[in-house]
C-alpha cells in the first residue's frame, strides 16, 4: 500500500480535529467568540452542546492514535498499520454517528453534513487494503 496519501489524509484530519477541539474549548471558556454562522444548528441548546461534547473522547483518541500511526510509519515501525486501523475505524465511527444524527434531524447543511460524511467515506477507501496488508505482513512474520 502506498502510505503517503494515507499519511496525508490522517494528518490533515487529526490536526483539524485537535484544532476544532482547541477552538471549542476556548469558546466554552469565553476566550474567543466563534461567529454563529460558523456553528451547527442549535449550537447553543444544552442538549446539542452535550451531544457535541460527547464526541470529544472518540475524536481525541482517533487523532492521537492517527498521529502516532503516521509517526510510527515514518520511523519504519510495523505498529503503524494496527494504529492506522484503529484510528480509521474510530474516525469512521465518529463520522457515522454525526451523519446519523444530522440525517435523523433532516439537517443537511453542507457545511456540517459533508465533512462528517467525508469522515465515513475516506477511511473506507483505505481500510480494506490496510487490513489485508496487515494480515499479509503477519503471515510472513509468522511463516
Amino acid at each position: 500500500m502506498r502510505t503517503r496519501p494515507l499519511k496525508i489524509v490522517i494528518t490533515i484530519t487529526d490536526v483539524a480535529f485537535i484544532l476544532y477541539w482547541t477552538m471549542a474549548t476556548l469558546s466554552e471558556l469565553n476566550a474567543i467568540e466563534v461567529p454563529p454562522n460558523l456553528m451547527y444548528a442549535d449550537y447553543d441548546h444544552p442538549r446539542v452542546v452535550a451531544w457535541n461534547w460527547s464526541f470529544l473522547p472518540i475524536d481525541l483518541v482517533f487523532s492521537i492514535v492517527g498521529l502516532a500511526a503516521v509517526n510510527a510509519s515514518q520511523r519504519g515501525s510495523p505498529l503503524w498499520r494496527p494504529l492506522a486501523i484503529i484510528s480509521l475505524t474510530l474516525t469512521l465511527a465518529a463520522g457515522g454517528m454525526a451523519v446519523s444524527y444530522w440525517a435523523i434531524l433532516r439537517e443537511f447543511d453542507p457545511a456540517w453534513f459533508i465533512p462528517n460524511l467525508a469522515l465515513v467515506v475516506w477511511p473506507l477507501w483505505f481500510l480494506p487494503r490496510l487490513v489485508k496488508d496487515t494480515a499479509a505482513s503477519r503471515n510472513v512474520a509468522s511463516g
